[in-house]
C-alpha cells in the first residue's frame, strides 16, 4: 500500500492539530505548517511527522512549502487549510488596515494555498478548507469575517470546477462554536458564549476532534464522489439565529 502524504496547514493548535494527528493515525505521512513554526513542530513530533514554518498570505513561502513537501515524500494526496483569524468592530469604526488583514489571511491566505496545492496534489487528491458558520450567518461586528469566510466557500466551488477534470475534490467545513485558542476569548465575555449554545439545537459546542474527522473523511476514498460541497457542522446553529455579538460586547464598554 502506497503511503499516503498530507499537508495541514494552521496545524499548530485547534481543529488544525487535531486534524494533523487524526490524518497520522490514518497512516498519512503529515506535514504540519503554521505561523508557528516551533508548535508545529511539536505537534508533528507527536506522530513522526515534518512540523514548519509558513505565513499562508507569502505566496513564496507557500510554494516553498508545497515543493519542499513533493520532494521530500512525493506529491501531496490531501491538503487541509485550517488558518483563520478575527477582528471585532462595526463596520463605520472599522479600522481599513485591519479589515484587509482579516481578508488577506482568511480569503487571499487561502487562495493562495488552493492555487499550489492544486498544482501539487495528485489526481484525485482532496483539498479542504475551513470556512465557518459566518459563511452563511451574518454576525454584527464580524464584517470582515464574515466577508472572508463567505468568498472562501465560493472560491471553494470555483476551484472545484476547475480542478474537476483530474478527480482532485475541493471541499470546505463550516463550524460553528468550537472552542479553540483562536475562540476561548469569547468564553471571557459575559453571555456571549451562552448566547451561541441557546442557538444550537444540539445544545453544545464542538469539540476540534468533531471537524478534524469530518476532514478526514472529506480527504479519504470515501468521499471519492463529493466536490465543492460546503459541509455545515455546527449542531444545527445555522437552522436558528447568530449570536447577538454587538450587544454583549457594547454591555462591556
Amino acid at each position: 500500500m502506497v503511503e499516503r502524504v498530507a499537508v495541514v496547514i494552521g496545524g499548530a493548535s485547534g481543529i488544525g492539530a487535531a486534524t494533523a494527528r487524526a490524518l497520522a493515525a490514518e497512516g498519512y505521512r503529515v506535514t504540519v505548517a503554521d505561523l508557528d513554526g516551533e508548535g508545529a513542530a511539536r505537534i508533528a513530533a507527536e506522530f513522526g511527522g515534518v512540523g514548519t514554518s509558513v505565513d499562508v498570505t507569502d505566496e513564496g513561502q507557500v510554494e516553498a512549502l508545497f515543493t519542499e513537501v513533493t520532494e521530500r515524500d512525493g506529491a501531496p494526496h490531501a491538503v487541509v487549510n485550517t488558518v483563520g483569524m478575527s477582528t471585532v468592530s462595526p463596520v463605520v469604526d472599522h479600522d481599513v488596515a485591519q479589515w484587509r488583514q482579516v481578508i488577506d489571511i482568511n480569503l487571499v491566505g487561502a487562495f493562495i494555498v488552493l492555487k499550489h496545492a492544486g498544482r501539487r496534489v495528485v489526481d484525485g487528491g482532496a483539498l479542504v478548507s475551513l470556512t465557518s458558520l459566518n459563511a452563511r450567518q451574518a454576525g454584527a461586528w464580524l464584517s470582515a469575517y464574515c466577508s472572508a469566510k463567505a468568498g472562501l466557500s465560493m472560491l471553494t466551488q470555483v476551484t472545484a470546477l476547475e480542478l474537476a477534470a483530474r478527480k482532485v475534490r475541493v471541499n470546505a467545513i463550516a463550524p460553528g462554536l468550537v472552542i479553540t485558542p483562536l475562540t476561548e476569548g469569547i468564553q471571557t465575555i459575559p453571555g456571549i458564549a451562552e448566547d451561541y449554545i441557546a442557538n444550537t439545537p444540539l445544545g453544545r459546542s464542538g469539540e476540534p476532534e468533531e471537524i478534524a474527522a469530518a476532514a478526514v473523511f472529506l480527504c479519504s476514498d470515501k468521499a471519492a464522489w463529493i466536490t465543492g460541497e460546503i459541509l455545515d457542522i455546527n449542531g444545527g446553529a445555522h437552522l436558528l439565529r447568530y449570536p447577538t455579538l454587538d450587544k454583549h460586547l457594547s454591555a462591556l464598554m
